[in-house]
Formats: C-alpha cells, structure tokens, sequence
C-alpha cells in the first residue's frame, strides 16, 4: 500500500471518530442516550523482504458505552421509584382527607354530642331540640362529604389504570417497532444500531415506569417483553396490548387484564405490581378499601347505635321515637359469570363484630365457603342464611349453581349515603318510656330512679311493674314480663331491671313500702333518654366491644397517618436508590463535554496528521517527476 493510502485510511479513521466525538456532543442532553466511541483496527501489514510494512488503520466499529447490568438495575429502580411516589402521594391525599380537624368527622362528632348534651339540659326547650336535629344534619354531611371524597380517590385510581394501559400500550406497540427496524438493522453486517437500541432502552424505561416488566434478548437482537405472570407484552415485531374494564363483582372498580378471542380476561393484581400502574392497585387494595369500610362501619354502627336508644324514647306526643340516623345497607354483587340465578341479601346484625374487610362466597355444590378477603381467613357453611363477623346473608330469590361467586360488602357504602331522618323537633324522643312512682303512703325514705332503658327494650317495656317490700330488706315484683319473683334481697343503691328497663333503689326502706315502673305519661320535660344519648360516644362499640367511636375513628386515621408517613419515608429513599442507579448508567454511558472537547481536538490533529502524511507523499511524488525531466 502507498503513503498516500496510508494517509487517506488515516482521514477517514479520524474523519469517523470526529463525526463520533460530535454525536456525542450533540446529544449531551439526550435522555437514554449512550457515549459512542470508535475501535481503530489496524490493517494487515504488508510483508516484504525487510520485513512487514504496515499499511494504516480502519475504523472497526463504533460501539456505545454501555451495562445490561446497570441498565436492569436502573429499570427496576424506576418502577420502585414510580410505585412509591404514586403510592405515597395518594396515601397523602387520604390522610388529608380523613384528618381535617376543622371539617373532619371527628369535629361533626363532637358538635353532635355537644347538641345532645345541650338538649337534655333543656328537653322542652325547641331551640335546643333544633340544635341537636342540625348537629345530626351536620353528622350526617360530614360522613356523606368524606365518603364522596374518599370515592373520588377510587374514581382517580380507576382513571390511573385507564391511563397506565393506555400508556403502556402505546409503549409496546412503539417497542416492537423497535425491535423490527433493529432486526432489520443487525441483519446487515455486524454492527450494532446504537442509536436504535438507545431508543428502545428508553422506551423500556418509559414501560417500568408504568408496570414492572421482564426483557429477555434475542440472538437477531429483538427483545421480549414480559409481565411477571409471564403474559407477553412484546414478541419480537409483535405487541398485545392490555386492557381495562369493570371488577366482575364490583362494577365500581376497574380491573386489568387482556383480550384473548374476544374474551376478556382479568389478571390477579400480584402479577402487576410496579410503576404507576402497580402503585395505584397497592394503594386500593391495602388503604383504600380498608379506610372505607372503616368509615362505613363508623356510620353503620353509630347510626345503629343511635337508633336503637332513640327509639326506646318517647317524642313530646308520646310516641316511641323512631330512627334518627339513616345509612347504606351491606351490598352483595354477583360475579358477572354467574350461571344462576340467585341474589343474596345481606343484613348487620351486630356492628360490633364486623370487620373492615369485604367477603367472597362461592358455592361448590354442597357448601357456601367464605373467604374474608382481608386476610384470607375462611369458613365453610352447609346452608344459607348463615353469620359471619356481624353479618348475615340469606338467599332473597332464585338459586346458585355450582361455581357461582358473591363478594359481600357489609359496610362499605353505608356513610355515602347516610342521612337525618328526623325534621321536626318535636319527634326528637328526649324522654325515657317508663318512669319511677313512689307511693306517698310509705313510711321509709327510700327512692326509686329509672337509669335508663337498653335497647332493643322488651316487648313490656311500658308494662306497670309493682315493688313491694315485705321487710326493710326483702321485696316482691309483680307485673307482665316480671315472672312476679319474690323474696328478692334489697340493698341500699342497688340496680333491678326488668322488660328492658333499669332502675337504682335506694334509702331507708320499711315493710309494706311501694314503688311501680310504668308508662311515662306526659313526660315531655323528662331528659332520660337524650341522657342515654349523650352517653353513647363513651360506649364500646366496636371492634368487640373494646373501642368507641371516637377511638375507631382515631385508630383510622392514624392507620392511614402511618401508611402515608412510610409511604413517604420509602419513596424518598426510593429516589435515592433511583438516583444512584442513574449515576451508575451515567458513570459509564454518560456524555462528558470537556473529554469529548479534548477527544475532538486530538481527533482533529490525527486529521490534520493524516493529512501532512498525504501532502508529504505529494512532495515526494513531485520530487521523483523533477528528477525524471
């Protein structure tokens, strides 16, 4: 080979890696792009009889800066990152949600008891009868208010897994592109399309974002995309794109899942976990359903709570007082691919004992098994109706086949609608149905005081009940619902209770004293019941017996204070570990301006370099022709 060729193999050697240097400096603020470099070969020597003559040097490939290590690793940490966030700021927007101390429930709560309290300390008066209707009214709007919002959280989850397919279909169908024009590409010699693979990188950056996927390569340089359920994303040049549609039991939640022949076919959340996508899913199903069943439950047995007192009362007419508070009944869905035709009916039948979790029940043939979905606990039932945690369900028409499917909601939209049923002030039952009756020829000093009554009170409940004392220590009862006992031991401050209601005796009694529990006939000053109202905010009406409403309420929102403050503490850390992620990949596939200045300018004298190697043969050529004329 002659100087000049040397030369010339010298200028487009240095002419490669200058148009390289330069790429590289053009897409300095490229996101997903990787640093090129040139491999300079040299080219086969030529032998002679003095030994091999080099012959210069050839571009062999320009290959990008690059880690399939690192690359997974910043991937993976981009769909935890994606997951958190979204994760950490929906939990945020719960907690906000149910912790307002000015617009909260627990403030409704407090003015409501407060308007109790006012109205027995003034139970003929009509004003404070208003007062205690509007703190209900009040009550009543704050649970409505936090449940619509609460709702509105799930319509937003529901519009993120609109969004997140939608995205990620996008990306797939983008991603087999890719893969097409890569085949295409690498087909053509050996030498990778850096550019194209940078792309696709991206691109599968852009899909962890929304999911957690699988990337397997292939020999022809495509790559096959995978959910971790093993579904395909991405075969080749082929994409199948996911969809969305309603829960096949409850048509308010969205679920994902994919059309195959027209059938569509939704997947178990855990294989969709990650990204955007996973983190709204995480958040429905670990806070979400639970808050709201929470708050339902809260409604639910207040409510009932409140009712049943209420409802032993007596109105300024007389009349028993009948319920103040109206909620939402548990709700039974039928899975959409039922073959029967049965619909199941679900009532509460003690609040105390119910759960902030939903139910599946499916019919095997010759049992009813209940799946609690909170923890997967189960039972089995031969028959229907049948109680579980503070709920029954019977079968209200129709009948189930084998394989059929219910989920039971006992609480869940009980505060979305829950209302004051009571307007007019003078049906608010201030007072207690039965009251105490001394009789004026007694000769002691003793006392009768009704306490209360207990709902639900007994079918006797206003039934005359007599007490008469056959000794300063011995007494007898008589009346309908009594059993008429005799004999009976009396001690000072001590508490009967018959057909529902209790009463404290008490003082110094002598023989042939009488006392009489009746009907409480024009009581309209009397305060007995709305004092049992009143009382009902310290009474433990849930979780067994062992919490009040306020402490319900309290345990909610610090559940849900807990799950945003960690949400957050894991996402920051999960930024961190993104950002190291990122400085890896940047640490090897990054452009750096100044190295690629300096390469530009070395690059440049091999140019000019070659280029004096050329001229020098010129001369030498230009020599030779001298001497030969």
């Amino acid at each position: 080979m002659s100087t000049i060729a040397i030369g010339l193999s010298g200028l487009r050697a240095a002419q490669t890696a200058i148009a390289t240097t330069s790429h590289n400096i053009s897409n300095a603020g490229t996101p997903g792009f990787s640093r090129q470099g040139v491999t300079l070969a040299t080219n086969l020597p030529q032998y002679t009889s003095t030994g091999f003559i080099g012959q210069g040097v050839s571009a062999a490939a320009v290959t990008r800066s690059y880690s399939g290590f690192l690359e997974v690793q910043a991937r993976e940490a981009q769909t935890q990152n994606a997951q958190t966030r979204g994760l950490a700021e929906r939990l945020g927007a719960l907690d906000r949600v149910l912790s307002d101390p000015s617009t909260g429930i627990g403030a409704a709560l407090d003015g409501f008891m407060s308007a109790v309290n006012t109205a027995a300390a003034q139970p003929g008066d009509v004003a404070a009868r208003r007062t205690l209707i509007s703190g209900a009214d009040l009550l009543a709007a704050r649970f409505r208010d936090t449940a619509a919002q609460v709702a509105g959280l799930r319509g937003a989850v529901n519009d993120q897994l609109d969004q997140s397919v939608a995205g990620i279909n996008a990306i797939t169908v983008r991603l087999a592109e890719l893969n097409d024009r890569i085949t295409e590409a690498m087909s053509l010699g050996t030498q990778p399309p850096n550019d194209l693979l940078d792309t696709r990188d991206a691109m599968l950056r852009s899909l962890s974002d929304q999911l957690r996927v699988s990337a397997v390569p292939l020999a022809d340089g495509a790559l096959n995309v995978f959910l971790s359920n093993g579904q395909a994303l991405v075969l080749g040049a082929r994409s199948f794109d996911l969809a969305t549609q309603a829960d096949i039991y409850d048509p308010r939640d969205r679920v994902v899942g994919v059309q195959i022949s027209g059938t569509f076919r939704p997947f178990d959340e855990a294989a969709l976990s990650g990204g955007a996508l996973g983190g709204a899913l995480a958040f429905r199903r670990e806070a979400l359903d639970p808050a709201e069943n929470a708050l339902g439950r809260m409604a639910l047995g207040f409510a009932e709570a409140v009712n049943e007192q209420h409802g032993v009362g007596v109105d300024r007419a007389g009349a028993l007082g009948g319920a103040l508070f109206g909620v939402g009944t548990p709700q039974a869905y039928g899975r959409s691919g039922n073959t029967g035709n049965a619909q199941l009916n679900a009532t509460v039948i003690d609040a105390g004992l119910l759960t902030t979790s939903d139910y599946r029940i499916d019919y095997d043939g010759a049992n009813y098994n209940v799946l609690r979905l909170a923890d997967g606990q189960r039972q089995s039932f031969a028959a229907l109706p049948a109680s579980f945690d503070g709920v029954a369900v019977s079968l209200a028409s129709g009948s189930m086949n084998v394989g059929d499917s219910f989920e039971i909601q006992p609480s869940r939209g009980a505060a979305l609608s829950m209302t004051t049923l009571i307007r007019d002030p003078a049906r608010v039952a201030a007072a207690l149905p039965v009251r105490g009756a001394i009789d004026p020829a007694n000769g002691g000093a003793g006392s009768l005081r009704v306490a209360g009554v207990t709902p639900p009170a007994g079918v006797n409940l206003t039934q005359t009940v007599s007490i008469t004392f056959t000794s300063p220590t011995t007494f007898d009862v008589s009346g309908t619902g009594t059993g008429n006992p005799t004999g009976l031991t009396y001690t000072p401050g001590m508490t009967i209770a018959y057909n529902g209601w209790s009463a404290r005796l008490d003082g110094v009694i002598v023989a042939g004293d009488r006392f009489s529990v009746g009907a409480n006939v024009g009581g309209s000053g009397d305060n007995g019941n709305l004092l049992a109202l009143a009382g009902l905010d310290r009474v433990r009406l849930f979780e067994g017996g062992t919490a009040t409403v306020g402490d319900a309420f309290a345990q909610l929102v610090a559940s849900v204070g807990n799950q945003a403050h960690a949400a957050e503490i894991g996402a920051s850390a999960q930024g961190a570990v993104l950002d190291q992620a990122n400085a890896a990949v940047a640490s090897i596939a990054g452009v750096n301006l100044d190295e690629e200045a300096a390469n530009l300018i070395k690059h440049q004298q091999a140019y000019q370099a070659a280029g004096r190697v050329i001229a020098t043969a010129n001369e030498m050529f230009d020599e030779i022709l001298a001497i030969l004329r």
